[in-house]
């Protein structure tokens, strides 16, 4: 053990140390580091969770990317259809980063009841459709089986079931017009599952149905779809997923991010990432100021001691390294309450859902959590090494004391 260290482990266990003037200031940085970290870690656990809540919502319903013909235009509806039979259905071999793909078709239909009606798009599905999210979307009933033969279960959002007063059971009627001169077709479809995702903007507009519906209504062909929905593994690469899908797709057909479809949502929950960084450097800026007038004061109590060394030989680079080994085992401790108590809320939230928000602002109604022991280590090893960083200039103030007045100070 180098001399520094014996020192400074003598600084930080000895009693008479920790004196009155000391003492508050040095619980005073212990805490500052503290709910720093506490602060960051609810930052960037809510934020990644909202945002991958968000995420995941629109995924839910429209896939990663979408695959359509060129002459469709940007509406609900599909309108140009275009071939099941292709290279890359049912499995996306020329890409890797593709986990499915499911064929789709969407029409815009009314609703009626006796008293009411309600304009929606049904989303026509087939047997490949990947149920995965709706599942935990599910509140009441279950997911409709479309793997038989042709039928009329249908699943709506509890949105338009509170909006319409339908329950798990109910038969209603969905007109499906064609153009002015023609009377609109009906279909009576049985509600078998209710969903809720939260995100009221699709919640009010989808209902989801059997695809030979849509195909019977357009007059296509068993083999003809409205699009293809592709999904990949890793959000964080679609711009380049989505390259290597255009790049395979025949000339006819057209391919489109969700990123893209959706592009103000996405825009939006960007935005959360410059709330995260601003908060973490505001966080260890103030985190920093505090250790910095923790080790002023050290130094300040200390003088005679940095005397003594000097006066045996030590230079200020051995002096000063003392008061950082003392700095750093306060910052670590620090860091220890700030994540014991910052996780321990977190996993609170995640599992007893304590927090509520507004679903019609942020689209989840309780703050989701997200939690990585990827970016907790990055944190706090960033969050120790910039405090640390901060305090090699205050420790300056070590070189400029003289030997003789430091020994004499009192």
């Amino acid at each position: 053990m180098n001399l520094e260290l014996f020192i400074a482990k003598r600084i930080i266990g000895n009693k008479a140390y920790k004196s009155s003037v000391s003492a508050p200031i040095i619980k005073i940085g212990i805490a500052a580091i503290a709910i720093g970290i506490i602060v960051m870690l609810i930052a960037i656990a809510t934020g990644l969770g909202l945002q991958q809540k968000i995420r995941d919502k629109v995924v839910a319903f429209n896939g990663h990317i979408e695959i359509t013909n060129y002459d469709t235009n940007a509406s609900d509806e599909s309108q140009v259809p275009i071939l099941r039979d292709q290279d890359f259905y049912p499995k996306f071999n020329a890409v890797e980063e593709v986990s499915h793909i499911q064929g789709v078709a969407t029409k815009f239909a009314v609703i009626r009841t006796e008293t009411d009606f309600e304009g929606v798009v049904i989303k026509g599905v087939g047997s490949d459709y990947k149920w995965d999210y709706f599942k935990e979307f599910l509140v009441n009933g279950r997911l409709p089986d479309f793997s038989g033969k042709r039928n009329e279960e249908i699943l709506i959002s509890s949105y338009l079931a509170n909006r319409l007063g339908f329950k798990v059971g109910d038969k209603f009627q969905t007109l499906f017009g064609e153009n002015l001169n023609k009377m609109p077709r009906i279909i009576n479809y049985e509600i078998v599952g209710i969903y809720n995702s939260g995100f009221q903007e699709l919640d009010e507009k989808f209902c989801i149905a059997d695809l030979r519906h849509i195909q019977r209504l357009n007059k296509w062909e068993a083999n003809q779809i409205g699009s293809f929905e592709v999904f990949i593994d890793d959000f964080s690469d679609i711009d380049k997923t989505y390259e290597k899908v255009f790049k395979e797709i025949p000339s006819i057909l057209n391919a489109t991010p969700v990123s893209q479809k959706y592009y103000t949502v996405f825009e939006w929950i960007k935005i959360f990432d410059s709330n995260i960084n601003v908060i973490i450097v505001i966080m260890i800026i103030v985190a920093g100021i505090n250790m910095i007038t923790t080790l002023l004061v050290l130094i300040l109590e200390r003088t005679n001691m940095i005397g003594v060394l000097k006066a045996l030989g030590s230079s200020n680079w051995s002096v000063r390294k003392v008061f950082l080994y003392n700095a750093s085992y306060l910052i670590g401790l620090g860091l220890l309450w700030g994540n014991l108590i910052g996780i321990g809320l977190l996993l609170a939230q995640k599992y007893f859902k304590l927090f509520p928000l507004n679903p019609d602002t942020y689209y989840v109604s309780e703050a989701p959590v997200y939690l990585n022991w990827d970016y907790i280590f990055i944190l706090n090893i960033g969050t120790f090494v910039a405090c640390l960083l901060m305090l090699l200039i205050p420790s300056v103030i070590i070189s400029r004391i003289s030997p003789v007045k430091a020994i004499r100070f009192d």
